[in-house]
This record gives C-alpha cells, sequence and structure tokens, in this order.
C-alpha cells in the first residue's frame, strides 16, 4: 500500500530512514512510533517538554495522531481548550487496514509532518 502512488518502497523506505537517522542524532537513540506520536503531540500542545502523566501522554499521543490524519482529511481541529489543548472532530473514518498497513499509513503521515514542519 503505497499513499504516494509516485513513490516507490524504496524511495519511502528512504525517507523513513532519513528521518530516524535525523531523530538519532537530534535525540541520541531512534525513536519508536510510540516516541514519534509523542513528540508530534508535545509540538502541537505548544507548552513545553511536560512533565506528563501517563494519560496526558496517551492524550498526546491521541492528539498527534488526529494532527497527523487531519493531513488527509480525516480529522480537523475543532477547539483549543482553556488549558490549551487542541480538540479534533472526525471527519471521516481512517481506511480499515490490517496493522502492517496501519503502520505504513502512520509512518507516510509523520514524514509528511516533518516535511511540512520542516517547510515552515
Amino acid at each position: 500500500m503505497s499513499l504516494d502512488p509516485q513513490e516507490t518502497e524504496a524511495e519511502f523506505e528512504a525517507r523513513w530512514w532519513g528521518l530516524m537517522n535525523e531523530m538519532r542524532a537530534r535525540f541520541g537513540k531512534k525513536p519508536d512510533l510510540n516516541a514519534l506520536l509523542l513528540l508530534i503531540g508535545v509540538q502541537e500542545l505548544g507548552q513545553g517538554a511536560g512533565p506528563f502523566t501517563k494519560e496526558q501522554k496517551q492524550d498526546l499521543m491521541h492528539i498527534a495522531t488526529c494532527r497527523l490524519f487531519s493531513s488527509s482529511g480525516h480529522y480537523e481541529l475543532d477547539h483549543i481548550d482553556e488549558d490549551g489543548w487542541p480538540h479534533y472532530r472526525l471527519l471521516r473514518p481512517v481506511p480499515f487496514a490490517n496493522l502492517k498497513e496501519q503502520e505504513r499509513m502512520l509512518k507516510w503521515h509523520i514524514l509528511e509532518y516533518f516535511d511540512t514542519i520542516d517547510n515552515d
């Protein structure tokens, strides 16, 4: 499954490992998907690195997932609450996919996210 029909699997993998190498250089170790989601959630919250409770970390990962899938029209930002936390509204369900396809979609959206913030 490829979200960009022009991109080969090898090109996708090269972009992914390029990002992983950047993250390793920045943070001293290669992050897993959950760590990337947490990082994106913290970035989207915009209140610094924490500390956060376990529940807040889960909320941050949810914010990240919604933000990532907003770029493909599945979610949109609904409002920011009084504590500064973003809340998203589901516009259309993310298509059903097996675990490997879900991981691929998530990685693609993560790559697009970092491409976008790097170009701002």
